[in-house]
């Protein structure tokens, strides 16, 4: 099955295309069977970010946007529901021009780089 995401073919990888994991490709493969633009990263070993772009969203308030991924996010297992920190659901209009959810995707993907791992390092 092709994989879909906002990185096209031709453009370089996104800052956060390292950051993906087997866990996070999971994510992916689980949300592409009722939504075909997703994208999922671990910015830390502590936590998960995932975007997911459709047009159903569009006119939809944001809890209502969740509604239509959770029961999908429940079907993950229990220790990766629990790392999920950021959950973005956008509709294709709102990547660009200035809106609310702009923000939000820029740090999805421009993700300023996690202190947590480091210090947990430095703990030890």
């Amino acid at each position: 099955m092709a994989r879909k995401s906002l990185s096209r073919q031709s453009e370089p990888e996104p800052a956060w295309a390292s950051m993906r994991t087997d866990e996070t490709r999971e994510i992916e493969d689980l949300l592409r069977g009722e939504f075909k633009c997703v994208d999922a990263y671990r910015p830390n070993p502590f936590s998960i970010r995932i975007r997911v772009v459709a047009p159903k969203f569009g006119g939809r308030s944001v809890a209502d946007r969740q509604d239509m991924v959770l029961p999908l996010i429940r079907k993950l297992r229990k220790e990766t529901q629990e790392d999920i920190l950021l959950l973005l659901t956008m509709a294709p209009s709102e990547l660009a021009g200035r809106n609310r959810h702009l923000l939000v995707n820029l740090e999805f993907e421009h993700p300023i780089p996690s202190r947590t791992s480091t210090a947990h390092h430095e703990s030890e």
